[in-house]
């Protein structure tokens, strides 16, 4: 049996606006009809066949329902790459966010070296509140526009969308690496002093 890619297990063209209530109904649908618990009194080899079919629908339709791992699976998809769950190539920092946040990046380490002062740790509060923001804009923007411009693109425009996908994936990556160090810097200290005040 060829294995089929996780848009063509609910009938779907290869886009990312989904109809979620549709795909939920197909998803039901399916899980119904492959789910082990119906296959009893059939051979061993029609049990087998439905056990991995209802392992594929079930992981076709975790990665569709959430239109950011829409995205991610639709990428590795286009591109070829294994789309196993959790197969991902680690994307690299984009050199303008890099250029943008160098600075933050320097009171980062000193906040894991332990010394970050009061304003130091407030200005590091407000980068993470900035930043957390920029994240919400950016996984909009895949959920919104460039999923809109993907579905819409000719052939032709899809390498440049697809390039386009692929480098809000990478910012998005990078600002959440961002944000769960300045969280955890924040969050060390916090327990630092808290530690030193008993």
């Amino acid at each position: 049996m060829r294995r089929m890619n996780y848009f063509e297990v609910f009938c779907l063209d290869r886009k990312l606006g989904i109809d979620a209530q549709a795909l939920q109904s197909r998803f039901y649908e399916l899980s119904r009809r492959w789910h082990p618990d119906f296959q009893q009194g059939r051979t061993p080899e029609a049990q087998a066949e439905a056990l991995e079919r209802s392992a594929l629908v079930n992981a076709a339709y975790r990665a569709l329902r959430d239109p950011i791992a829409r995205v991610e699976y639709l990428v590795r998809l286009a591109e070829g790459r294994d789309t196993k769950g959790g197969a991902v190539v680690k994307p690299k920092a984009p050199p303008e966010l890099l250029e943008e946040i160098f600075e933050l990046l320097e009171t980062l380490a000193e906040a894991r070296a332990g010394g970050l002062d009061d304003d130091r740790r407030a200005e590091l509060a407000v980068e993470r509140d900035r930043l957390v923001k920029r994240l919400a804009a950016e996984e909009d923007r895949l959920k919104g526009s460039l999923a809109t411009a993907w579905d819409s693109a000719t052939p032709a425009d899809r390498p440049r969308v697809l390039a386009a996908l692929k480098d809000a994936l990478a910012v998005r990556a990078y600002l959440r690496t961002v944000i769960d160090d300045l969280t955890n810097a924040l969050e060390g200290q916090e327990s630092d002093a808290a530690h030193h005040r008993h």
